[in-house]
């Protein structure tokens, strides 16, 4: 019994010795696993909080926000952030009495497109200790062009310094493409819109103006709510700043085009029918986006229509969208000669605000959010739009940027200073 005894003693203690080393192992592996996601998850923290700094493009104030978090991730003693034309933009960390040094490889690699390594040992130094064992200066290149240099001090391996520079530097180069990128889209926007307002019909300002002029001797009242009606119309359609704006302010823009409109073709031949659900009045949209597609159904729509007709406006809350559509029941036209002279609006003229506005819509938010156009000849036309209520980016003009003093017909005087 004591054998037994013993037995069941030792193998139990083998056990318990063999469960335990499992125990350390599997901790010890939970360790360094968890090391390494700790380690991936601070990595991809610095990359994501540098980015936004990046997409402001090479400049100082965005050099200064973005040098801290790429000298945390290459654990390195320094990083200096250099723009296309040699200039120091920003220096983060140690050693920057070493930037002179590396003055002649900024210079070479600015004009080589390719990077260029300094060891501690190629340069006087009375520094002791001095943080900086390596340094290399790499190319920052956006489609094949320098757009500036990043040079980077370390006390480590050189293997890795070059590799990890580089890995950086790509990153960098990407993000400041980026940036480039959304530049790009912006000044593409601007000169769309400039395009919509070159669109506003001289002949409707001309219309409008012989309207209220034809009406101020027999209807006085009259033309002064017209005139001060066409004085708020141009002012926001001419209005220099903001690419976004409500919902609700595009519809009170077309319910002044159309008040106008009614006066001069008169309110038997043209009917106006407005349907907006209050929910959606502070969705963002392109700026312009509502107006010329009012504007081509009375032009294009019921202008040649023997009696005239109804123009439309609907909003409707749908979610997550806002469902617009402008819907006239005029003459139409035939959907495949729609389609050709959408193709070439960019060169005959021809409904050109429907493939504007079409074309905004879809690099605001996204190829899904494109015009849908229901026509037939004889049938009259219907332009759907559905716009997300809420879209990365997308914020409206500040109201004081619309009504900017000494802009628009109605205009106060400004008093001299």
């Amino acid at each position: 019994m004591p054998e037994l005894l013993t037995e069941r003693t030792v193998l139990t203690t083998f056990a318990a010795i063999a469960v335990l080393g499992m125990f350390v192992l599997l901790c010890r592996a939970r360790r360094v696993s968890t090391s390494v996601e700790d380690a991936t998850l601070a990595a991809l923290h610095r990359v994501t909080s540098a980015a936004p700094y990046l997409r402001q493009g090479m400049t100082q104030e965005s050099a200064d926000k973005t040098a801290p978090h790429l000298r945390e991730l290459l654990a390195c003693v320094a990083v200096g952030i250099i723009d296309a034309d040699g200039t120091l933009l920003s220096w983060d960390g140690e050693a920057n009495h070493h930037y002179a040094d590396l003055r002649t490889k900024i210079e070479q690699v600015l004009r080589t497109g390719k990077r260029e390594f300094l060891d501690h040992g190629d340069v006087t130094c009375d520094q002791r200790p001095c943080p900086m064992r390596h340094a290399v200066v790499v190319p920052l290149e956006v489609e094949g062009e320098n757009r500036g240099a990043l040079a980077v001090i370390a006390a480590g391996d050189r293997k890795r310094l070059l590799r990890a520079a580089a890995e950086v530097a790509n990153h960098v180069s990407t993000q400041l493409e980026l940036a480039e990128l959304q530049e790009s889209k912006e000044r593409l926007a601007k000169a769309e819109v400039r395009a919509l307002r070159a669109q506003i019909s001289p002949h409707f300002i001309y219309n409008a103006l012989n309207t209220i002029g034809s009406l101020i001797r027999t209807d006085p009242e009259h033309a002064r709510d017209l005139l001060q009606e066409f004085a708020d119309f141009t002012r926001y359609s001419f209005r220099t700043s903001g690419l976004y704006t409500t919902l609700a302010d595009e519809i009170r823009n077309i319910d002044r085009y159309l008040t106008l409109e009614r006066a001069r073709f008169g309110p038997d031949r043209l009917k106006v029918q407005l349907k907006i659900a209050p929910e959606v009045l502070p969705v963002v949209v392109p700026f312009l986006a509502l107006q010329p597609l009012v504007e081509n159904a009375v032009r294009h729509g019921l202008a040649n229509k023997p009696g005239g007709g109804t123009v439309t406006v609907i909003a409707e809350d749908r979610g997550t969208e806002a469902l617009i559509s402008v819907d006239d029941d005029g003459i139409g036209m035939d959907p495949e000669r729609l389609d050709a002279e959408l193709t070439n609006a960019h060169l005959t003229g021809a409904h050109v605000g429907l493939g504007n506005i079409n074309n905004r819509m879809r690099a605001t938010f996204g190829n899904d959010y494109g015009l849908v156009v229901e026509t037939e000849k004889g049938a009259g036309m219907k332009v759907i739009m559905r716009v997300p209520k809420f879209a990365p980016g997308v914020r409206p003009v500040p109201p004081q940027s619309i009504d900017e003093p000494g802009v628009g017909l109605a205009a106060e005087p400004q008093p001299s200073r």
